[in-house]
């Protein structure tokens, strides 16, 4: 029976390698090693587990079952292993504590910034790692351990995930000057929808809101541009390539100068809630504890 003492770190990042270039002369060359040294670390990693990993074919190699199951396994250890060597070496020059935060696009573009700024000027021995994900990734991550501390969206289900309200903002439609719903101040959502779109990409929480909005109005959204972050629907818009919904902290004010209308939307959705959550909030870190609080305006720093 295989044993976890078996196991090489070298090996298994070696193998990573040869799964993802398809080839073991290629990965001898990546690895600055000869093909025969390559070849029987996968031997002999093969003979730990007792388990073919790789079928050696005239183009390459493929993966067995059990190689693709150890690639997600091998990924993962190491990943954690670069970590926590990352965190080791934070701590050899002072840093007291890391935090991994994942945001959605909104949070990022309208409050974190100016938040972390903050926490970090009255905490210069935390180091926060903030990354750009879609909401459902967010929640996904804070469950499996991934970040410490996520941002999402309120339509976005989160069981299981201790929460608390961080922010609310509020969604506008933009549209070029000259465009028919450039003259008014507000208008409702059902009303825009004979216009082109410009959108976000599919698995975003704010498309997902305008899809079920035009569905709960027995219409369907046209979408006619998708793209992946806020600045490059203001660019569509501004050619003339459709409307789109932001949030209004997002539509900066050289925007709007630059031949583009915010109009308010009626619709109660638009006024939205952003969640900050832990998988548990008692078992965070004192420094992920401390940046918890603080952006739950629970406590002042």
């Amino acid at each position: 029976m295989s044993s976890s003492l078996h196991y090489d770190l070298q090996s298994l990042r070696l193998f990573i390698v040869v799964a993802e270039l398809g080839s073991l002369t290629k990965a001898a060359e990546r690895s600055c090693m000869t093909l025969s040294a390559v070849s029987k670390r996968i031997t002999d990693l093969e003979r730990s587990i007792d388990c073919t990993l790789l079928l050696r074919q005239p183009r390459g190699i493929e993966l067995t079952a059990a190689g693709q199951g150890l690639l997600v396994h091998a990924r993962q250890v190491v990943d954690r292993v670069n970590r926590m060597a990352t965190e080791m070496s934070d701590y050899a020059v002072g840093v007291r504590g890391h935090v991994r935060v994942w945001a959605n696009t909104s949070a990022i573009i309208q409050f974190l910034p100016h938040d972390v700024r903050v926490f970090l000027s009255n905490n210069p021995s935390v180091k926060v790692s903030l990354a750009e994900r879609l909401s459902g990734e967010i929640v996904a991550a804070i469950s499996n351990g991934d970040a410490d501390i996520g941002i999402f969206a309120d339509n976005v289900p989160a069981r299981g995930i201790d929460k608390a309200v961080y922010r609310q903002d509020k969604l506008v439609l933009l549209v070029p000057n000259g465009h028919p719903l450039a003259a008014l101040e507000q208008v409702a959502f059902a009303d825009t929808l004979d216009f082109e779109y410009v959108g976000l990409t599919d698995g975003s929480s704010l498309l997902a809101r305008l899809i079920d909005a035009a569905f709960s109005a027995d219409r369907a959204l046209k979408l006619r541009i998708q793209v992946r972050s806020f600045d490059a629907i203001c660019r569509m818009i501004e050619h003339g390539l459709g409307v789109g919904v932001l949030p209004e902290a997002a539509v900066r004010a050289e925007i709007l100068g630059a031949g583009l209308h915010a109009v308010s939307l009626t619709d109660s959705w638009a006024h939205r809630t952003l969640w900050i959550g832990a998988r548990s909030r008692e078992a965070l870190s004192p420094e992920a504890a401390r940046l918890f609080d603080f952006m739950s305006g629970t406590t002042d720093i």
